[in-house]
């Protein structure tokens, strides 16, 4: 079967990888003129490790990234207020967690597929899909040219997706949240000492403001800092370094550091946006997969691993069942699990971006007095489902 895959991001390149291997022909078309290395990193949670393990890339994730053994909850004075242990998740999942910039695992995902002789198109822009006679869907590129395959995969991303105006029509837009992102990656010099004295996730909570920091080494970190905002800006600050350092200049130190060591022109500002959870991702041959068809929140903490699940599950699918079984099948495993993300990530980030002082000084106790084992077992028993972990 000829599979056209819309998109080389995560969700893109691991479902060419899984279905390149089970004997299909694959095309894959990149909107980028060549491939993306801004933005920040990802937790690979079990979910995603056991993914990564059946398509034979866990050891290079593992040598490019970090396993962390903790989060950690603190308020913007940097008082503790809990923490999860990942070892018990990692052990009730039967995988270990690894945090990676997001660059790596995408070069991890694109030199595979180099070495399986797969082709990834880059500066070919959809400009949009249509039906033919034959009730089977063609893809529009910028330079004129029609495209037609048996299956055709929409990966395009969460913001601009041709093959979801296709499927959905134009009733389904990206939603904006209420809050802005600002990413980066962080090298501390290696004279300099370490933030941390674990490889510990750490989470701190403001009044609408939030500031996350991932250790990939002991002195390289990606982070996300967050804040409240109503409507989406315009245009970014022209410097955003400055901006960040006096947005969270009273913050902990290792808050500003991180920013202070960061490349500036690496630093992006994103209006978050996700998707309403829908009960239909596919129209005639044309199949959303990734954030095309789930897109969670940040907060969700499963933008990729999701994302490589998708990979898993269709060719699941796809192995089992004819083309025409197949679509609604893969969207019938998928629906509740990724529903369920999309709906915990939004609570999660109306918590911690409330600016209600009452409600922060709640949220807050809460934490305090959080039952972490009892929420390691939930994220095991929700992350796990639909996979065959061993824990």
């Amino acid at each position: 079967m000829h599979i056209l895959i819309l998109g080389a991001g995560i969700a893109g390149a691991a479902c060419a990888l899984t279905l390149q291997r089970q004997g299909h022909r694959i095309t894959v078309l990149e909107r980028q003129q060549v491939p993306d290395t801004m933005g920040g990193g990802v937790v690979l949670w079990p979910n995603a490790s056991r993914v990564l393990e059946q398509m034979g890339l866990l050891a290079a994730v593992a040598a490019k990234g970090g396993t962390p053994v903790q989060m950690r909850w603190l308020d913007r004075h940097g008082e503790l207020l809990n923490a999860l242990d990942i070892g018990q998740l990692d052990h009730a999942m039967g995988q270990a967690s690894h945090a990676i910039l997001r660059r790596d695992l995408q070069a991890i995902l694109l030199d595979q597929l180099q070495e399986l002789g797969v082709e990834v198109q880059y500066g070919r822009q959809v400009v949009s899909l249509s039906h033919a006679a034959d009730q089977q869907a063609r893809v529009h590129l910028l330079d004129g040219q029609v495209l037609q395959a048996d299956l055709i995969l929409g990966a395009e991303g969460r913001m601009r997706s041709s093959a979801r105006q296709f499927v959905l029509g134009a009733d389904h837009p990206p939603r904006y949240q209420g809050f802005l992102n600002w990413v980066g990656i962080t090298q501390i010099p290696a004279d300099q000492p370490p933030l941390f004295d674990a490889m510990a996730i750490h989470d701190y909570w403001g009044q609408g403001l939030r500031f996350g920091i991932v250790p990939v080494s002991s002195h390289s970190f990606y982070w996300a800092g967050a804040q409240t905002a109503l409507t989406p800006p315009q245009s970014a600050p022209p410097d955003l370094q400055t901006h960040l350092l006096d947005l969270f200049g009273g913050w902990p130190d290792p808050v500003r550091r991180v920013v202070q060591h960061s490349q500036p022109q690496a630093i992006r500002q994103i209006a978050i946006h996700d998707h309403d959870p829908l009960d239909c991702w596919h129209r005639s041959n044309v199949l959303l997969i990734g954030d095309a068809a789930h897109a969670a929140l940040p907060t969700s903490g499963q933008g990729a691993c999701q994302a490589l699940e998708d990979a898993y599950h269709l060719a699941q699918c796809l192995q089992d069942n004819d083309l025409q079984t197949a679509l609604p099948a893969f969207t019938a495993r998928r629906l509740a699990k990724t529903r369920q993300i999309t709906l915990q990530a939004r609570a999660a980030a109306q918590a911690l971006l409330n600016t209600d002082e009452h409600a922060c000084r709640q949220r807050d106790e809460r934490a305090r007095h959080a039952d972490t084992r009892h929420i390691v077992a939930e994220m095991a028993r929700g992350w796990g489902s639909d996979l065959p972990l061993s824990a």
